[in-house]
């Protein structure tokens, strides 16, 4: 009775805004992972939702990510749709030894800047969030312009969210990252066939 007891107190300490914007965060990664184009209309919901969440709690890097994904998200939805006549889908693509090098270059640039930036406020974990949003940024340019890899920069990127959040005390967050890492395995795992199965066609 005792783990009921907690369980509901612990419920009762969730805000509406994050339940909502957890649902339909987890919904829109779902679809993302089997390459359907409707992850990127209930992204644009979910990513609304979270800039009042990380506002709330101090994430400014995040709060500021969640702008940047709302822009991402409208722009990924009209890529997607930028499919040839004879295609049911747009094909998957696979990263170039160029855009990995801009993408660490990136990273390491934008990590150190904002990071610099967040120490002189009341964020949180200035440098592992301004990290974070860094790989978010990069990931989320990946995923929109179709490229496989963009997956494996999530698993990487959702495991350190997972830390950051518990200590936030931000659990249903930190639980919605938590179940991001298995869905971004599954969805590389599936794009990946998918790519397969691409190249094979033109074979």
């Amino acid at each position: 009775m005792h783990i009921v007891y907690e369980l509901r107190d612990w419920w009762h300490h969730q805000t509406w805004l994050e339940i909502i914007g957890f649902i339909t965060a987890l919904l829109c990664v779902l679809l993302a992972a089997i390459n359907n184009i409707w992850n990127w209309p209930i992204a644009i919901v979910s990513v609304i939702i979270y800039i009042f969440v990380y506002f709330k709690s101090h994430l400014f890097a995040d709060m500021g990510l969640q702008v940047y994904f709302l822009i991402m998200n409208i722009y990924g939805w009209h890529y997607w749709s930028k499919k040839a006549e004879t295609e049911e889908k747009l094909p998957i693509a696979l990263i170039t030894r160029t855009e990995i090098l801009y993408s660490i270059a990136a990273t390491i640039v934008f990590t150190i800047f904002l990071g610099s930036v967040l120490k002189h406020t009341t964020a949180s974990y200035p440098y592992i969030d301004s990290f974070c949003a860094a790989g978010s940024l990069v990931g989320q340019v990946f995923l929109a312009r179709k490229v496989l890899e963009n997956w494996l920069i999530w698993i990487f990127v959702d495991v350190i969210y997972v830390g950051m959040l518990i200590f936030k005390h931000l659990d249903l967050t930190a639980i919605l990252y938590g179940i991001y890492v298995p869905i971004a395995i599954w969805g590389y795992i599936d794009w990946r066939r998918e790519y397969k199965k691409q190249v094979a066609e033109i074979v």
